[in-house]
């Protein structure tokens, strides 16, 4: 073989190398951008309609903003007005925290209770589990006009069914006194079935020797209730708590659509109160310090329910 030819072969398997190396780069640049381009458009979204607005908020909240004016620097003013000046705040905050007490025993209570049953049912368990979940998938705003009407004190049918066994149905959505529970019941048929499955799954999760080996020791039905499921059961209780708080404290859409707050402003929440001083009365600063004073009290109730869990709840 002449020199040439062997510098010539040389020269080229060198070069391929280098080309097969490049195209390997290419490679692997274009599988590790893949995956972000995928989540791009998530990311977008999530910087246009949740991060910006949240950090925009945050400022707006510093500022006299009647959004048809230009905004007026005022610093902590709001937040000051807030807590010694806004007689309403008050009032709303109260309603806000009875909604709360009321809704989250009723509604793990309810929860809970189907969730037992439905797990210890053989035939027809999967229907149920579909027909009690539901009103979950139904628009609330299409569940608050349905309820709205069945509290209706003339014609609903809740009043029906009490005329026809002698007694007088109450003005469920026109009393002070009925009207927060009224919504508390509706959002309980809304929501429950959401922590009923969950829960489901918790006690599916929970081993079937733990049962025969209290029934071998003479524990009855209640008794494996309280001492095995509960505190089987408790890491999912605890994450049901934590949601329905969160989701609770944000309650909006029964109230604007059932009653509008009333009557005589019993049934206006936290939330209600936000879309009025943005929406109706244009106050968008103040109305933003509000939604922080919120974030804030969500915050410190998710908290102390972290901290305090070790308590109550078992991971073994």
């Amino acid at each position: 073989m002449s020199t040439s030819n062997i510098s010539i072969e040389t020269k080229t398997s060198k070069r391929i190398p280098k080309s097969i190396s490049k195209t390997d780069k290419r490679r692997k640049i274009i599988q590790g951008i893949t995956p972000y381009l995928f989540l791009l458009p998530n990311i977008i979204g999530f910087l246009v309609f949740t991060a910006i607005p949240v950090i925009a908020s945050i400022a707006i909240s510093f500022f006299e903003w009647p959004l048809l004016a230009s905004p007026k620097f005022v610093g902590l003013e709001n937040y000051i007005k807030l807590f010694t000046e806004d007689d309403e705040f008050g009032k709303v905050l109260l309603n806000t925290f009875y909604y709360v007490v009321l809704l989250l025993p009723i509604n793990l209570i309810v929860s809970v209770g189907f969730a037992v049953w439905l797990n210890s049912v053989l035939r027809g368990g999967a229907l149920f589990r579909v027909l009690f979940f539901m009103p979950v998938l139904a628009p609330m705003v299409a569940s608050a006009l349905i309820w709205k009407w069945l509290y209706q004190p003339d014609y609903g049918l809740i009043n029906g069914f009490l005329k026809t066994i002698g007694v007088q149905g109450p003005n469920w959505l026109g009393d002070p006194k009925y009207a927060m529970l009224s919504i508390v019941i509706m959002s309980v048929w809304a929501g429950f079935g959401y922590n009923m499955v969950i829960f489901i799954a918790g006690l599916q999760g929970i081993p079937d020797t733990l049962y025969e080996a209290a029934s071998i020791d003479g524990a009855n039905k209640w008794t494996r209730f309280w001492k095995i499921t509960l505190p089987m059961l408790s890491p999912t209780l605890f994450f049901g708590i934590i949601m329905t708080l969160i989701t609770s404290f944000q309650v909006f859409d029964q109230a604007f659509i059932m009653t509008g707050g009333g009557p005589l402003n019993s049934t206006n929440t936290i939330v209600y109160y936000i879309f009025q001083n943005g929406f109706e009365f244009f106050k968008m600063g103040y109305a933003s310090a509000i939604a922080w004073v919120l974030f804030a009290i969500i915050f410190l109730v998710t908290f102390f329910q972290m901290k305090f869990q070790k308590r109550w709840v078992h991971y073994e």
